[in-house]
């Protein structure tokens, strides 16, 4: 009986190292983040065909940087740029020179203070939260000079 009652102790501290082991371990990798869905979704900007976008980041305050590129077969010139969550060209920012940003083939702007908006309200998030939502491009093509309008999916991680 002695020896059956040893045996059952043993067992018992045995399994119970391992599950607190495990519950520590799990705990870890709770508190770093791990098991959080928005520190593992991806930072997505994408456009339609002919126009892309390289890089973009977006702070607290809601102000988006990003860097767009065009492919189209002719000289473009932006001339408004807006950040929201219906994909419309409420709240567009228009660009100052006088015929807009002016991009060649294959290149690339940098367009800086773009306040993102969510629900017609400025967007402000907290660090590492994530913002979902569209960028819409108004630009003219040089050569033909008509007016397009480029309406890009942005989903993009709040930093500092």
């Amino acid at each position: 009986m002695e020896m059956r009652l040893q045996s059952a102790m043993e067992y018992i501290i045995t399994y119970g190292w391992a599950i607190l082991i495990l519950v520590i371990v799990i705990a870890a990798l709770y508190a770093l983040g791990v098991f959080n869905i928005t520190t593992l979704s991806p930072n997505i900007c994408s456009f339609p065909a002919d126009i892309g976008c390289t890089n973009a980041h977006l702070d607290t305050s809601g102000l988006l940087t990003i860097n767009v590129e065009q492919t189209t077969s002719t000289p473009i010139n932006v001339t408004a740029i807006g950040c929201n969550t219906d994909g419309t060209t409420s709240n567009m920012i228009l660009i100052n020179p006088p015929n807009g940003n002016y991009i060649e083939i294959g290149g690339n702007e940098t367009f800086t203070g773009i306040q993102c908006y969510q629900n017609y309200a400025p967007y402000n998030g907290v660090i590492s939260s994530v913002y979902s939502g569209y960028v819409v491009l108004n630009y003219t093509d040089t050569q033909s000079g008509f007016e397009h309008v480029a309406v890009g999916k942005l989903v993009q991680k709040v930093d500092s």
